[in-house]
């Protein structure tokens, strides 16, 4: 009895193996396709999010592409990331050419393909800011949009690559935000002097940060003065005289 009672085990542990085993195989068989199919979507999601320029039809022929895997897999967050970002891309070229009649479609599909995408992977900070970007793409800021930017802030609050584009949209509306959000505005527009992108820092606010330059330029007083200095003299190139705090720009040769 008591072999017969290990036998009836050994069995029992082995078809449990076996059926691991096979289920370890599907998930491969589907997974790893989905995997692979994925990699081409990052491309382009890099090359977006990079500021490429795309040839006429591109993005378009790119996004029926992707449309087709995406309707073999399971929602993958790649692939319907990448939808989202081609089509708000394709939506924000389609503004720029003044068509009047494809715009408001193709961001409506945008927006309901972000928000899918987001739904997949809430923790997303840049797919929030285009999210935000893209409602006030149509008509200006609105202020029920908001909530996109703040989610934006409350998930990278600190990452440069996101703050290259989300800070001179915060700034152009500064004032209507919370004095919380504000500081993380601010802070960010300081990181972005000390790590280097100060053409990108001097735009912004010689632009729409300038009715609030006197509290960005308090903001980098902790920053590396050589960033500083570099920051007052692309200031000065384009002939705009401001006081950075410990920098001396009587020194600088102007364009």
């Amino acid at each position: 009895m008591a072999s017969s009672g290990r036998y009836v085990t050994q069995v029992g542990v082995r078809g449990a193996l076996l059926l691991l085993g096979f289920a370890g195989s599907l998930w491969s068989f589907f997974a790893f396709p989905s995997f692979w199919r994925a990699v081409p979507a990052r491309s382009v999601i890099e090359s977006i999010i990079a500021g490429q320029h795309f040839k006429p039809g591109v993005l378009t022929s790119v996004l029926v592409n992707i449309d087709r895997e995406a309707r073999q897999t399971l929602n993958h967050p790649a692939l319907e990331r990448a939808e989202a970002l081609i089509q708000l891309r394709i939506a924000e070229k389609t503004i720029q050419s003044k068509s009047l009649e494809e715009p408001d479609r193709e961001l409506t599909g945008a927006e309901q393909r972000m928000k899918l995408s987001l739904c997949l992977n809430p923790s997303d900070a840049y797919l929030w800011l285009m999210l935000y970007w893209g409602s006030n793409l149509r008509s200006g800021f609105e202020e029920r949009s908001l909530p996109y930017l703040h989610q934006s802030y409350d998930l990278a609050a600190m990452e440069g690559w996101i703050a290259l584009r989300r800070n001179k949209l915060a700034l152009a509306i500064l004032a209507q935000l919370n004095e919380s959000l504000q500081e993380k505005v601010v802070s960010e527009f300081a990181a972005l002097v000390n790590s280097g992108f100060t053409d990108i820092a001097s735009a912004n606010i010689a632009t729409v940060g300038w009715a609030h330059r006197g509290r960005l330029l308090a903001s980098l007083s902790q920053v590396d003065i050589n960033s500083r200095e570099t920051f007052a003299r692309a200031l000065a190139n384009d002939g705009i005289s401001v006081s950075v705090p410990g920098v001396e720009i009587s020194g600088f040769s102007r364009r």
